[in-house]
């Protein structure tokens, strides 16, 4: 794989004009653009049709979480809106995650399994009610996603080595939280670099803020590519 097709560049905008326009600027740079629920409710399931028709490949990060039907359903209309990938809670637990992989063929979307969010820490998750740490949390969530047939899942960079020792070679990792040293952390806790996160074991790095408030995001993307050439 090409470093360009690890870049996953955050759509995180409102207007379809925005995303379209950025996704216009990460063409040939980026290996995906993502549209989250931010950009989906604002303009509803065509966008990501426009966004496919422009020949970029999308990773609809809309986060599943339901009970089974609700979520197999979901995931197949998903489906078709020609995303590449596609994301759902692996906390939804075992049914749910069976009921949407049998909703996906074993082509495409690639069907990701959302670990522990990259904004909650340990301290987060025992407030919530979850036992162990957030490393531990997401091993246990992603070895679940992996045993019900999901082929990949998203978590932390800081979890990605731990996940990759416990699910093997063949599990697709998918890591947002990327932010170069020293730089601006936002609403995010745990965090590496673009470098760092591969180096770990990440398959696709996720990167939204960076490159989208840079004042030229095609180069800001290529740097983050350089980093990890």
């Amino acid at each position: 794989m090409q470093a360009s097709d690890r870049l996953i560049v955050a759509a995180d905008l409102s207007t379809r004009d925005e995303i379209v326009a950025l996704a216009d600027e990460m063409h040939g740079v980026a290996g995906a653009i993502k549209i989250g629920l931010q950009a989906f409710i604002a303009n509803g399931p065509a966008l990501v049709r426009d966004v496919v028709a422009r020949g970029e490949r999308v990773f609809l990060d809309l986060k599943i979480h339901d009970i089974p039907n609700t979520a197999q359903h979901a995931v197949a209309e998903s489906a078709r809106l020609g995303a590449a990938m596609l994301t759902i809670h692996a906390s939804g637990g075992d049914a749910m995650l069976r009921a949407c992989a049998a909703a996906v063929s074993a082509d495409a979307p690639l069907l990701l399994g959302v670990t522990v969010l990259t904004s909650l820490d340990d301290e987060d998750l025992a407030r919530i009610g979850f036992r162990g740490t957030t490393v531990e949390t997401a091993v246990r969530l992603a070895k679940l996603a992996r045993v019900a047939g999901l082929r990949g899942i998203v978590a932390s960079p800081t979890d990605t080595a731990s996940i990759r020792d416990a699910c093997g070679p063949d599990l697709v990792i998918v890591t947002p939280g990327i932010r170069s040293a020293g730089g601006d952390a936002g609403d995010q806790r745990r965090t590496l670099s673009a470098r760092d996160a591969v180096a770990r074991g990440a398959d696709y790095i996720v990167v939204g803020r960076p490159i989208t408030a840079a004042k030229d995001r095609r180069d800001a993307a290529q740097r983050i590519i350089d980093e990890i050439s």
